[in-house]
Order: structure tokens, then C-alpha cells, then sequence
């Protein structure tokens, strides 16, 4: 996957977990949590999501990777680049 269509898929997890969020006006550089009324359980669903959807293993350690779209984008390239877009 390219680093859109990585932010694309993050953005697709959110419009599932927070339904009731603007997601048009997300400032890729701005933490997740000071922009949504995202929660730890939120938080985690993201990671979980991302397991189920594309079997990818986030050790919890790097969680503080997933702060923001930027930085998530960053962290998860290496570890998509081979999947292929659903």
C-alpha cells in the first residue's frame, strides 16, 4: 500500500470506530486525541482493526507510533508496503 491509501485505510478504521466524527478536516500532524473524542478502548480498536484487517502485529511499545496520521502513515509503510489495497 502507498501512504494514501495507508491514510485512506486509517481513515476508513475511524469512520467505523467514531461514526459520529468529522473526519473531512483532520489535521495530519495534529494528535489523534486533542482533534477526536477518541478513549483508550478507541485507541485500541484502531490497533485491533488493523490486525484483523491486514494481520499486522503492533507491539504495544510502539502504540505512541499511532498518535497522529502522519506519524501512523510513517510507522505503518514499511509494514503495508507489500499488501495490496482491498
Amino acid at each position: 500500500m502507498t501512504a494514501a491509501e495507508i491514510r485512506d485505510e486509517i481513515l476508513n478504521i475511524l469512520e467505523v470506530i467514531a461514526p459520529d466524527e468529522d473526519l473531512s478536516n483532520i489535521d495530519d500532524s495534529v494528535n489523534f486525541r486533542d482533534q477526536m473524542e477518541l478513549d483508550s478502548m478507541d485507541f485500541l480498536d484502531i490497533v485491533m482493526e488493523l490486525r484483523k484487517r491486514h494481520r499486522i502485529q503492533i507491539p504495544e511499545d510502539d502504540y505512541m507510533e499511532l498518535a497522529s496520521m502522519n506519524s501512523t502513515v510513517k510507522f505503518l509503510e514499511p509494514l503495508m508496503k507489500d499488501i495490496a489495497k482491498a
